[in-house]
């Protein structure tokens, strides 16, 4: 057997490796698109429909009288406006602490901040069901109980998760730079907005990402704080649908769901490069 016989037998099981590699991908995708495709598929049915048996899988009279039925019956868009509010708030405010915070962190020395450090990372373990009943007689005294307010503004105050992020990209930043701009009279808040965020696009928009998602999906703090209906956000909405009804519409119900998730679609279709980014290079260093 010459050698070029063995170099065209390892192509051959490369090219068959990468074959089953790309067909064990698509099988994973279409499993987990399914559900997404099950969604869609059932907004487009008549109630009827829905319950026939045996059931169909492709609607046989596809029509948006659902999407319709969401806004009129059940009042979508307030909210939807309160769960925009929400997030927005919640974006804001983590990128704007946690990067301060971030940016002390990985630029400074002082003394302890190792042990400052390990103390806000050990916060990360603490579960949230250990700290909600302090939080909610906290938003009590402070009257916030029934407002938007104790879903905004703790994220002013800075996420663990976020703060360890952030400083990993932080930290692999040239010392250089920075040196240049106080030499050329940059205080360390201009040097923080000028040169520290516009270098960190990419970790700052994964930041966004996450911290959007996770507040849109958030449905333990609203049913916690919120009491009335006015105030309730979008998880809020969907989870109560199955008490109104005495025979859950489960057409109305999935096209309000998948109202609810197309703006965490749009945000990671349109901000995959930089969430991709973000993710790839806050792990490096140097």
């Amino acid at each position: 057997m010459n050698a070029q016989t063995v170099r065209n037998g390892s192509r051959k099981k490369a090219k068959a490796g990468s074959v089953i590699g790309i067909l064990v991908l698509i099988f994973i995708t279409i499993i987990m698109l399914f559900p997404i495709f099950i969604m869609i598929t059932t907004s487009l049915k008549s109630l009827g429909e829905i319950f026939q048996f045996p059931p169909s899988i492709i609607p046989k009279n596809p029509s948006l009288d659902n999407y319709v039925n969401v806004f009129k019956t059940l009042n979508f868009l307030p909210y939807f406006k309160n769960s925009i509010l929400v997030s927005a708030c919640v974006v804001v405010g983590t990128l704007l602490s946690s990067s301060l915070v971030a940016f002390g962190f990985s630029r400074y020395d002082a003394p302890g901040k190792k042990l400052l450090f390990m103390l806000l990372l050990a916060t990360m373990m603490i579960p949230y069901p250990s700290i909600m009943i302090p939080q909610f007689l906290l938003f009590n005294q402070l009257q916030w109980i029934d407002t938007l307010k104790p879903l905004v503004v703790p994220a002013f105050f800075g996420s663990a998760y976020m703060v360890f992020l952030l400083k990993q990209f932080f930290g692999s930043l040239n010392n250089e730079l920075f040196d240049a701009a106080r030499i050329d009279g940059c205080n360390e808040f201009r040097v923080y907005r000028k040169i520290a965020l516009p270098l960190c696009k990419p970790a700052l928009a994964t930041v966004a990402i996450f911290s959007f998602i996770w507040s849109w999906d958030d449905l333990l703090s609203p049913v916690i704080y919120l009491n009335s209906t006015e105030n309730y956000t979008l998880p809020v909405l969907l989870a109560s649908m199955t008490s109104k009804f005495r025979v859950p519409p489960w057409n109305t119900m999935m096209s309000a769901a998948l109202l609810t998730a197309l703006p965490c679609m749009l945000l990671f279709i349109f901000c995959q490069k930089y969430f991709v980014e973000g993710i790839v290079t806050t792990g490096l260093k140097g």
